[in-house]
């Protein structure tokens, strides 16, 4: 199933077979002084103008804004509704570029998964993320 070459990992999955999971079902979307500045450059804005249009603080995290989505409720401020696709794809934050940190993917998983159960190649499980504070 390599589906794509990374380097020397052979990639398990297949981005434009997905729904965009991993920008969908997190709330949060950390980004860095760096994330921002490369925002910036992109949009052709000041880091501060970036700042303010594209990120919030969360807690003590800095994170990109989301925006109504049709599938989940919320997604990427960047994500595009009909493609599913990223819209700043050369842009996009660092932990973006870095995900998933393996050769499999467990969202990709789970739609092939879903979709040889169901016998439906267009089938779409919706899922969301939740995280229980353990203390």
């Amino acid at each position: 199933m390599g589906v794509a070459n990374s380097g020397s990992k052979t990639l398990e999955y297949d981005c434009d077979k997905c729904i965009a999971y991993c920008c969908s079902i997190y709330d949060r979307v950390q980004v860095t002084p760096r994330d921002v500045r490369r925002l910036a450059s992109h949009f052709r804005v000041s880091p501060e103008v970036a700042t303010a249009k594209f990120t919030k603080v969360f807690g003590k995290e800095r994170i990109l804004r989301r925006k109504t989505d049709r599938l989940f409720g919320q997604a990427c401020t960047f994500l595009d509704q009909d493609t599913r696709k990223c819209t700043i794809y050369d842009a996009r934050p660092q932990v973006c570029h870095e995900f998933p940190a393996a050769s499999r993917c467990a969202y990709y998983d789970l739609i092939e998964f879903e979709r040889d159960q169901q016998d439906d190649p267009d089938v779409l499980p919706l899922v969301r993320i939740t995280f229980k504070n353990g203390k």
